[in-house]
């Protein structure tokens, strides 16, 4: 059976309260061997770990999202720093800047951003990043810090962007999105960048799939993903999985 390695998940969302142990204890039969779920804010963060905690496949990451970079403190970068050194955390993020919804100050996105770069650095854990329509800025303040890895989740940009990105040695995620049929920028991205940096994504709930557009989603759904990527690249589904798995797990530090 091909595996799969959905990269970001939010299974801490309430979207799940009601059969959030049916959900992951299904994965399996799809083919979902691996899950990484990052925090979005300090309660998902916290969430995110015990998830981890509980279900052998999931792995977790803390970090607070930009839309909630307006609220974040000094206690809260001390937390997230405890909360890193818990069994199975194995990255900080979701981290970034939004500049399309703008729910917090730019100033402030900047701060919380960089204030968690600087524990990826002290900690050596890879970074997972959220770019949204703020891409020089990112990328601006990625490169004050030595970081361990890069991987730019949700990846929606160009591919000359991204071959910027791949020139710092950094890793792209592709989500649901690439299914659409307004995804012909990815499918260049992910026809001619290295295999080698390649991942896969649901960012569940969000974003599911064609033709589930608009449900809430699924890392059952991450064949239509990989299928999706392989077409792009003109490879089988196969070799286009396992290399985003192997991927995903070296990236995180997740033995094979």
């Amino acid at each position: 059976m091909i595996r799969y390695f959905d990269t970001h998940a939010h299974y801490d969302d309430k979207r799940y309260a009601s059969d959030r142990d049916g959900v992951l204890n299904s994965l399996s039969a799809s083919g979902v061997g691996l899950v990484m779920n990052p925090g979005s804010d300090m309660p998902a963060s916290r969430a995110a770990v015990d998830i981890a905690a509980k279900y052998p496949f999931v792995y977790a990451a803390v970090g607070v999202h930009p839309h909630d970079a307006a609220g974040f403190t000094e206690e809260n970068a001390a937390e997230l720093k405890k909360l890193a050194a818990r069994p199975k955390v194995m990255a900080i993020g979701e981290i970034g800047l939004d500049y399309f919804r703008d729910l917090s100050p730019r100033d402030k996105q900047a701060e919380c951003f960089e204030r968690q770069l600087a524990l990826a650095e002290e900690l050596q854990m890879p970074v997972i990043v959220h770019d949204r329509d703020a891409h020089e800025d990112t990328l601006a303040i990625l490169r004050k810090f030595k970081l361990k890895d890069v991987v730019y989740h949700c990846y929606s940009g160009s591919r000359e962007y991204a071959e910027i990105l791949l020139g710092l040695g950094w890793h792209i995620s592709f989500t649901g999105a690439i299914t659409f049929k307004n995804a012909r920028h990815s499918h260049e991205t992910i026809k001619h960048m290295p295999l080698d940096r390649l991942m896969l994504e649901t960012d569940a709930p969000y974003l599911a799939p064609h033709p589930y557009r608009g449900e809430r989603n699924s890392s059952a759904y991450m064949p239509l993903i990989a299928e999706a990527a392989a077409s792009a690249r003109g490879i089988p589904v196969e070799e286009l999985a396992e290399a985003a798995f192997v991927n995903g797990a070296r990236f995180f530090g997740i033995p094979l």
